[in-house]
Parts: structure tokens; C-alpha cells; sequence
């Protein structure tokens, strides 16, 4: 039985060819010996059905404390660019019986009704944003992802949480060198600092002036347990931890699926045509967009507790994985031999593993989803003219091997859609963003 050990597959930390490295990593087999930034060794897994079952066995965990020697040992330099998603000590890290007690600290304050909720506040920022747009000129480049992909979950996670207005493009600006894999770790270290002092001064200001939000909410609940004598209240750290897990979950993630959703339309119009035409819906458009380019790329780290046969391969005990969610979502095994396609009525399209699995699945799933939803359908209606300024092949991706999208989004909106013809005048017709087609033409593996 194979233990895998032929020469690693160096995990690019610039996130240059997401899905090439996610291909190679799944034709390698059930699991393929990975380094990570810094040299750092791991094993990485593609194939859905063995994803699924490590995210389901309580032979897998998630704290390096308790199950990572190599950590613990030392053996990880202290300055390791992903330290900081190692040692954050909230239900991201858990394990067993501490995710279960640090998830229900959450769950009691992130409710579906709060979620639900949030509708009309997501409408009057999606409206806002798409009113400024409405005020470039139409033949203009304008970058979509920061105009309009950025702000509108940045400002939503933000007032979910009660983060002051003036707060939130600094705070989304730390969270892009976090999750930016190829950075200078003294530069991570020094955004790391600032954000817990951000969240620091945000939980102080709550304990004095508690409002109707989720901080509030979590710091409400610490209170509560604290004066009851729950040994299961959350210390200080975990309250700031599970606020870094919280927020930048929120942000990172909505925000890569609706550019990745956006440009997966510009470049396919006839699955454009598909929703237009009332044959598909936005939620169609959302689940493929997760299937085929997740926001996600690669889920980091999990531990083997035990050793782990995987069908031929086998992952010794106390060593990291990499979970390859990119892979996973073009396997052909599960979505058919033009898995590479975007295809809105794909019957497998709500197959994937974006949001996770199990007891880790990603309990924002439902309000990114609603984001996405609302962002697509009032953009798309908004400029029916909307067009990408630039060739799809210049696009840039994020430097990051776990987060995937797109630097910028080059997009002319071709002006809003008139509201009413001038008295006496008919409005002319709109004349589709792309040239259409006879075939649906899907970028090829690899491509973002």
C-alpha cells in the first residue's frame, strides 16, 4: 500500500493556475504529498467522496494543538505566513467536543431569522452601490469587484457585526492581506496586531454599549454564561477569534462568489439567456458558480488522528491535509466529462463543497447565498447592457492559493436601464453585452 511519498506538488502561494493545480491533484489520486508556503508538508485531497467522509470521521481534526507534532514539536517556522489560520483558537479550529461548545456560542446569536432579516437591509445596499454605478459613464471601465463586489458584503458582515461605518474598508483591507498567501509574514504579522485591536476596541465599546448585533450578541452571552458559572463560556480569546472567523468568512468568500458569478455570465451569455428567458434562476447561476469556481479554493489544515487508508494511500497519523474544493467540484466522476463547463442546469450543480460538510459546515451559508442572489439579479437588471472591458484571459487572480477570484473586474455597464421612454419616443432595444453564439464556449481548465 502506497504512502505517497514521490516528490511533493508545490502548492503555488500566488494562486496563479487554481484550477491546474486543483486538476493535478486529483488525477494524482485518493491523496497526493503537497508543500505548502514555507515548505511546509501536507497531504492534499480532491476526490469528493473522500472529502466528504474526512469531513464526517472523528479521526480528522482541526486543532494543530491536539493533533499536528509538527506543530507542537516546533517544527513549523514561528513565522509561517499561515500561523495566524493555525493558532486562531475559534470553532475553525476545533475539535470534537470544543467545536461543539464554541459553535453553540455562535449559533445562539446567528440565527435564520436574523439571517432573513438582513433581506431589505442586503436590497438597500445592493441599490446604493448599483445608483453610484448608474452615475459613471456607461462606455467607461469601471473595476466591478471594488465598486460593487466588495462593498456590498464588507458592509453587510460589517453591520451584521456592528462594526462602525468608518471601520470597514479598514477592516476589509486587513482581511485581503490575511487571506493574500504569497505576503511577507511580517506584513501578516502586522495586519494580525491591528485587527485584534480593532476587534479589541469593538468588543469594548460593546460590553459598555450593547446594540442589535452579533458582536453584541456573543459578548451578551460570554456575560451570561460567566455569571452562571458555565465552564463552557467563551474566554476573551475565543470571543476576538471567533469575530476574525466570523468577519473574514462574511467577507472573503461573498465577495469572490459574486465576481467569479459575474464573470461566469459575461463570458457564457447564453446561460445569461437561460435566466433572462425565466429557464433558470439566480440560485441556478449562484450553486454553479460555487460548483465550478468556489470561493474557496482549498480548505486548510485538518490532522489525521489516526492513521488514514484512503483506498491505496495512506495518511499517517498527526499529519496535515489540505481539502481541495476546486477539485472536487470539476470531478467528472461525480458532474460528467464536461465537468469543466459552466452550466447553470447542470443536474449536479448544488453538489458541491463549498460551504463545507458535516459539523463544520459554514452556518453563513444561507446569507451568502441571499447576497449573491440579490447582487446578480439587481446588477443583471440594472445594466442589461453590462460587458467585461477587458479580454477574459488578462484577468488577474487574487495572490492566494485559498482564496479565489479575481484582483479586479474590468466591466463598462453600458449606462442603466431607462426608467421610462421621454414622452412621444420609444426605447430603443437593448442589444445583448457579448455577441451570442451557437455554443456555449467555457473557458478551459485552469482558466479563473
Amino acid at each position: 500500500m502506497s504512502n505517497g511519498q514521490q516528490c511533493p506538488l508545490r502548492m503555488d502561494p500566488a494562486g496563479q493556475d487554481i484550477q491546474g493545480e486543483a486538476a493535478r491533484i486529483r488525477a494524482a489520486g485518493p491523496a497526493v504529498r503537497i508543500e505548502l508556503p514555507g515548505g511546509v508538508p501536507a497531504w492534499a485531497v480532491a476526490d469528493p467522496a473522500v472529502i466528504t467522509r474526512l469531513l464526517t470521521s472523528p479521526d480528522v481534526s482541526k486543532d494543530a494543538d491536539l493533533h499536528w507534532p509538527a506543530w507542537t514539536r516546533g517544527e513549523v517556522p514561528e513565522d509561517w505566513s499561515l500561523a495566524m489560520w493555525v493558532s486562531i483558537r475559534s470553532m475553525f479550529t476545533a475539535y470534537g467536543a470544543e467545536h461543539t461548545r464554541l459553535r453553540k456560542a455562535v449559533s445562539s446569536a446567528f440565527t435564520a431569522h436574523r439571517t432573513k432579516a438582513l433581506r431589505p437591509v442586503v436590497e438597500g445596499i445592493a441599490a446604493e452601490l448599483l445608483d453610484g454605478l448608474a452615475r459613471l459613464p456607461g462606455d467607461q471601465p469601471v473595476d466591478l469587484r471594488a465598486r460593487f463586489a466588495v462593498p456590498l458584503p464588507a458592509r453587510v458582515i460589517c453591520e451584521l457585526f456592528g462594526v462602525p461605518r468608518e471601520r470597514h474598508d479598514e477592516l476589509c483591507a486587513i482581511f485581503d492581506c490575511l487571506f493574500d498567501t504569497s505576503a511577507d509574514s511580517a506584513a501578516i504579522a502586522r495586519h494580525a496586531a491591528e485587527l485584534y485591536r480593532i476587534l479589541a476596541e469593538l468588543v469594548a465599546a460593546k460590553r459598555e454599549r450593547p446594540g442589535d448585533d452579533l458582536t453584541s450578541g456573543l459578548v451578551r452571552g460570554q456575560r451570561e454564561a460567566l455569571e452562571r458559572g458555565d465552564p463552557t463560556a467563551l474566554d476573551d480569546q475565543e470571543l476576538l477569534d471567533t469575530l476574525i472567523h466570523l468577519l473574514s468568512a462574511g467577507y472573503e468568500t461573498t465577495v469572490n462568489l459574486i465576481d467569479h458569478a459575474v464573470h461566469a455570465l459575461l463570458t457564457h451569455p447564453h446561460q445569461l439567456d437561460l435566466v433572462r428567458a425565466g429557464e433558470a434562476s439566480w440560485e441556478d447561476v449562484v450553486e454553479e458558480t460555487l460548483r465550478w469556481q468556489p470561493a474557496a479554493a482549498n480548505l486548510l489544515l485538518r490532522y489525521a488522528v489516526e492513521d488514514l487508508d484512503l483506498g491505496g494511500v495512506v495518511i499517517p497519523r498527526g499529519e496535515a491535509i489540505v481539502l481541495s474544493v476546486a477539485g472536487a467540484g470539476r470531478d467528472p466522476g461525480v458532474h460528467g466529462a464536461d465537468a469543466d463547463r459552466f452550466d447553470i442546469t447542470r443536474p449536479t450543480r448544488r453538489t458541491h463543497l463549498s460551504f463545507g460538510h458535516g459539523a463544520h459546515y459554514c452556518m453563513g451559508a444561507p446569507l451568502a447565498r441571499m447576497e449573491a442572489v440579490i447582487a446578480l439579479s439587481a446588477l443583471f437588471e440594472r445594466f442589461p447592457r453590462l460587458s467585461l472591458a477587458v479580454p477574459s484571459a488578462e484577468l488577474a487572480p487574487v495572490a492566494s492559493f485559498v482564496s479565489n477570484g479575481h484582483r479586479e473586474l474590468p466591466v463598462r455597464t453600458g449606462g442603466p436601464v431607462p426608467s421610462r421612454p421621454a414622452a412621444g419616443k420609444r426605447p430603443e432595444p437593448l442589444e445583448p453585452a457579448t455577441p451570442r453564439n451557437t455554443t456555449d464556449h467555457a473557458e478551459p481548465a485552469g482558466a479563473r
